[in-house]
């Protein structure tokens, strides 16, 4: 047989279970060892990026201890910089002087995995890890990817979304902080955010979350217009709100667009 019809694999990776579901049809000699590949990446972000890891490099970096010039921490902490000028502040990695991109390296890790899939040949495949998602390509030949966004709170599935190349990223399940404040937000129940790069919607969705009900509302309006990022708002009282572009990907319009 040379050729293997897929293959699954889930594994503990930053205190969660990670799961890679590849769909291409690969050779097995190629198929396991790009599996192994992958979780050694994501083992490899945790212990560069954990600030609960006393050697990763956040960690030595927060105590002023010397670090390694990694290009991927340089790539991150800009990255996280522009993201809290992008959303006023309300993202940030920075917080009295203790550098944490939980908000962001999750999702970033798992979109960066997505593309070196693609580029090794594994263009149809689901990535999940805790409540972030990415998929790319098809979960069957002609057959989108089929996704319920869950309420983190009541492990309930709000809404379904069919893609092609999607990131998808739920916040809400872990307490988030108001930087603008320095207190737990607890005005919303979760927020996700869908688009283009996981990585950005993840910071989003924690911005957003973190802005409580009426700033994150403006804000989830602005971001859509602007440009291809959609938010889906659950109160605290279970009222959902989501941006007019979260409706491409519902239901048999978005099973037969494309």
């Amino acid at each position: 047989m040379t050729t293997f019809p897929g293959s699954a694999r889930v594994e503990m990776v930053m205190g969660m279970p990670v799961s890679v579901d590849i769909r291409t049809a690969l050779p097995a000699r190629e198929l396991v060892p790009l599996m192994d590949d992958a979780f050694s990446w994501l083992r490899w972000v945790d212990d560069t990026f954990s600030p609960v890891k006393e050697d990763s490099q956040i960690g030595r970096l927060n105590r002023g201890q010397t670090i390694r010039q990694i290009p991927e921490l340089v790539e991150v902490l800009h990255r996280c910089d522009e993201l809290s000028e992008a959303t006023d502040g309300y993202f940030e990695a920075r917080i009295n002087g203790v550098i944490d991109p939980s908000g962001y390296i999750k999702g970033w890790a798992l979109e960066r995995l997505s593309r070196a899939l693609v580029n090794a040949g594994a263009g149809d495949h689901r990535i999940s890890a805790g409540e972030d998602i990415r998929v790319r390509g098809s979960a069957a030949p002609g057959k989108r990817w089929r996704v319920g966004i869950r309420d983190p709170r009541k492990d309930l599935v709000r809404k379904v979304v069919f893609a092609h190349d999607l990131g998808i990223a739920t916040s809400g399940g872990a307490p988030v902080v108001n930087p603008r404040t320095g207190q737990v937000e607890e005005g919303l129940g979760s927020v996700t955010v869908i688009g283009p790069d996981l990585g950005i919607a993840d910071a989003y969705a924690t911005a957003i979350y973190a802005m409580g009900p009426i700033v994150a509302r403006r804000f989830a309006a602005d971001l859509a217009e602007a440009g291809p990022y959609q938010t889906m708002i659950i109160t605290r009282d279970g009222q959902e709100i989501s941006t007019p572009g979260l409706a491409d990907y519902s239901g048999a319009e978005a099973r037969l667009a494309g």
